[in-house]
């Protein structure tokens, strides 16, 4: 067996297509590995969203092309290969900069790569595809595919239309596509049938999801998910990540009506300034964003939500900034994700000219981060006392110790609960910490009783 050693940087997404690209390779004879030393072939799975991680990835390179160059001395072969956005965007680039490499592929066009290797063995040279082929892609990727524990992502949607002036992308993952609801039940049976009993449904603009139906109709992403409830096995959906733009009443009220929907919902706001989010092309006001999280917790009073800011963007004045840490504080966010603004090429907000200096971004963000891990850390509290379904995913650090998430996505410590690795129990929390939640099994005996039954 050949060694393969992927590196996968950025979203839940990237995450998916590692493991494809790993499906792909498997009948070529190559084995994921867990580090590259004595690799015979690794790929770096980009992410262009932020400078940093494309700096990691040329970085990595420099890294990579020192252990080929050792490898060649030994007369051992080592393949480099970049994937994801950073290629679609820089393939050639990539290409002229660092001759270690010998394959740069678009998220669009990993299926190929099995022919790409076989070109690179005839001598091709350099193989760069960089194409836009959705379609193409999911209908080649292996219908099987390796699951290592019980909870799995599922891409039913990629691309997104929405061309907010920050972002890549629409650039590097091409225009809105949504695969067809009886190839994405498939491939969810097929996960549950591996013994996945949580689905995360991913896309760029997973609540944009606009798929073929069984009788020829377009579905949307409310109809998806009532569909995917009804397979057996799956205990529990979710979706990321969303835009406010795509959340209309139907998937409102499935958070209502389907249980098997989780009471978690990720929803980036940017900003809370109308003049900041109508210079990023949001299409969505403050004040209707805080009208879409009311509705959606009217429907599901239990509901968390979680979101994205970005700080610092073009022209951000200090008033700008503080409308954002009011809206933080406001609807009290389970969770989130901030960032200072970086300048991708391309992007329309990369020509402004009212940039905002990194000294005050830097302020910013640890205003906004101070705030939001306040309210996470409140949020984690009042878990505290109350009884969870917990999936339990893989071993905690103590012995006999294992990790699960809450129906919140809070990672869940439970001692004694190693041989439940893999189900689902009810875990009563007895603490929190501000990253997550310490508890105690339920009914401990009766838990023991249903693993020794199976």
């Amino acid at each position: 067996m050949k060694k393969l050693y992927i590196k996968t940087y950025g979203c839940q997404m990237n995450v998916y297509d590692s493991a494809r690209m790993a499906d792909l390779l498997a009948p070529l004879g190559y084995r994921p590995v867990d580090e590259p030393d004595g690799a015979d072939m690794v790929i770096l799975n980009t992410c262009h969203i932020r400078e940093k991680a494309t700096d990691k990835v040329y970085s990595k390179l420099g890294k990579l092309r020192r252990m080929k160059a050792e490898r060649a001395e030994a007369g051992e072969k080592m393949l480099v290969a970049v994937a994801g956005c950073v290629a679609q965007a820089e393939g050639a680039e990539i290409m002229s900069r660092e001759p270690a490499v010998d394959l740069v592929v678009g998220p669009q066009s990993y299926h190929r790569l099995p022919e790409m290797i076989a070109r690179l063995a005839r001598g091709a040279g350099h193989v760069l595809e960089t194409d836009f082929p959705a379609e193409d892609k999911f209908d080649h990727l292996p219908e099987e595919q390796a699951t290592s524990g019980p909870a799995a992502f599922l891409t039913i949607q990629e691309g997104c239309d929405k061309f907010c002036t920050f972002c890549v992308v629409p650039y590097t993952r091409g225009a809105e596509y949504s695969r067809p609801v009886v190839q994405i039940e498939a491939e969810a049976r097929k996960l549950a049938g591996q013994g996945v009993r949580e689905i995360t449904l991913l896309g760029q603009n997973v609540n944009a999801y606009s798929g073929a139906g069984p009788d020829g109709s377009a579905w949307n992403l409310a109809q998806l998910i009532r569909q995917l409830a009804r397979v057996p096995g799956v205990a529990r959906l979710r979706y990321t990540t969303s835009h406010p733009r795509d959340m209309d009443e139907s998937l409102i009220a499935a958070h209502r009506d389907v249980e098997v929907l989780m009471p978690y919902l990720h929803l980036p706001v940017q900003s809370g300034s109308d003049r900041i989010l109508k210079a990023m092309n949001r299409g969505h006001t403050r004040d209707e964003y805080l009208r879409l999280v009311e509705r959606v917790r009217e429907s599901r009073p239990d509901i968390a939500l979680s979101s994205d800011f970005i700080v610092g963007f073009p022209g951000e004045s200090d008033d700008d900034f503080q409308a954002t840490m009011d809206l933080a504080r406001e609807v009290g966010f389970a969770g989130a994700y901030s960032f200072k603004y970086s300048a991708r090429p391309g992007t329309p907000a990369a020509a402004a000219t009212k940039h905002v200096a990194e000294s005050v971004k830097d302020e910013r963000l640890q205003a906004l981060q101070a705030l939001l891990i306040e309210r996470q850390a409140a949020f984690n509290k009042s878990c505290a006392g109350r009884t969870f379904s917990v999936l339990f995913e893989k071993p905690g650090r103590k012995p006999g110790q294992a990790i699960g998430r809450s129906p919140y996505l809070q990672s869940v410590h439970v001692d004694g609960a190693a041989p439940l690795i893999g189900r689902e129990c009810e875990v009563k929390i007895a603490s929190a910490l501000p990253n997550s939640l310490q508890g105690v099994l339920v009914n401990a005996a009766t838990a023991a009783q249903e693993v020794l039954a199976h």
